[in-house]
């Protein structure tokens, strides 16, 4: 019998995927969470607004959306004080990311990024055949500097971070990350993933430069702004730039709800004002959970608290074993040094109380399998 003929470069993939589904792992348990703490999903939810528009909306949804997403585009433009061509609207990071992998790299183009950060960007780079050159992060924070020299002795098409960072939820000043954007080298584009920045210090994020050619800035309504199901994200560039999305994107990709969704989530700032509110005082008290058990909570500049577990990899893969046993879901970096930690989510108190309650339980049984 006849079989697909695919490409030598998909044939010779791995069969993986970046992170395994929450739904995928309540399916397999056969009973739900107790706590939802492993997506960095927002459990404070969207604004009343957001709700209101897509209702509002919900007639036309036999409709195709506005291919141009022409009201959001403009209203994000009036928002970060930019010009409409310097915005580029998609299905979430990852959405924008593969095809920005898809414009920059071919097969065998060097791209670089950290040792254990954002595996997505990672997924897309193998599936374009481009060749990952990962350099260490330094005391739990992606490395500028190392990134950078990398960067400019393989001539990379891409180099990669992400500020506030995932897995660990650090952060570099927006100084130090505005003297990274001025050193990078020629021929080479930074993406700065920015997903984190609504939970983040004042002081985070450099000024926007849309006339710099060198960076591009990825954006997200799926975090604060509660919206991770509508799959809403944006970048910030130069226009020529964004104009190239243009010619590979699928112009129709962004549903009708979803448009009317962000957009009302845009024009609510007070409600963002709220979650910031909310995240700060449950970062606050994941970090009194971990003390109160002898663990170290890890500075956040995020809507995820990094949870040092004192111990090795295996042994903090024993307590998130252990967390989703008991109907907790969780997540953690997977590269050491840093997989010595568990990534627990900000949410409301009744799920933080289902985590304080089940984290002694979980830490002992996995300090008795290990001893």
């Amino acid at each position: 019998m006849s079989q697909p003929r695919y490409t030598d470069l998909v044939a010779q993939l791995p069969a993986t995927v970046p992170f395994v589904g929450p739904e995928a792992h309540i399916r397999a348990a056969g009973r739900a969470f107790r706590a939802r703490l492993g997506a960095n999903e927002s459990g404070f939810g969207p604004s009343p607004r957001v709700i209101a528009a897509m209702q509002d909306a919900a007639a036309d949804v036999w409709m195709y959306g506005d291919s141009e997403c022409h009201d959001l585009r403009a209203a994000l433009a009036v928002h970060h004080g930019v010009a409409p061509e310097n915005i580029i609207i998609g299905e979430g990071i990852d959405g924008l990311l593969g095809l920005l992998v898809r414009m920059m790299v071919g097969p065998g183009d060097p791209v670089v990024t950290s040792d254990g950060a954002y595996p997505t960007f990672n997924y897309h780079v193998a599936g374009f055949g481009g060749e990952l050159h990962k350099v260490p992060y330094r005391n739990d924070h992606q490395d500028p500097a190392a990134l950078l020299e990398r960067a400019e002795q393989l001539a990379a098409k891409l180099v990669y971070i992400c500020n506030p960072d995932n897995p660990m939820g650090s952060w570099h000043s927006a100084r130090i990350m505005g003297r990274m954007i001025d050193a990078v080298p020629e021929g080479t584009l930074l993406v700065l993933d920015e997903a984190y920045i609504e939970a983040a210090p004042e002081g985070t994020a450099p000024p926007l430069d849309v006339e710099n050619p060198r960076v591009i800035r990825m954006r997200t309504f799926s975090k604060l702004y509660g919206l991770a199901g509508l799959r809403v994200g944006y970048a910030i560039g130069a226009a020529p730039l964004i104009a190239m999305f243009e010619r590979i994107r699928n112009h129709f990709g962004m549903g009708r709800l979803a448009q009317a969704g962000a957009l009302a989530a845009l024009h609510d700032q007070d409600w963002l004002a709220h979650v910031q509110g909310c995240v700060a005082g449950a970062r606050a008290r994941l970090g009194q959970i971990a003390a109160d058990n002898g663990l170290h909570a890890l500075p956040s500049a995020t809507n995820f608290v990094t949870i040092d577990c004192g111990r090795d990899g295996d042994f903090a893969r024993a307590v998130l074993h252990e967390l989703m046993a008991r109907d907790v879901f969780v997540r953690m970096p997977f590269v050491a040094p840093m997989d010595r930690c568990i990534r627990v989510s900000t949410a409301p108190e009744p799920e933080l109380a289902v985590f304080a309650e089940t984290l002694p339980e979980a830490l002992r049984m996995a300090m008795r399998d290990g001893s």
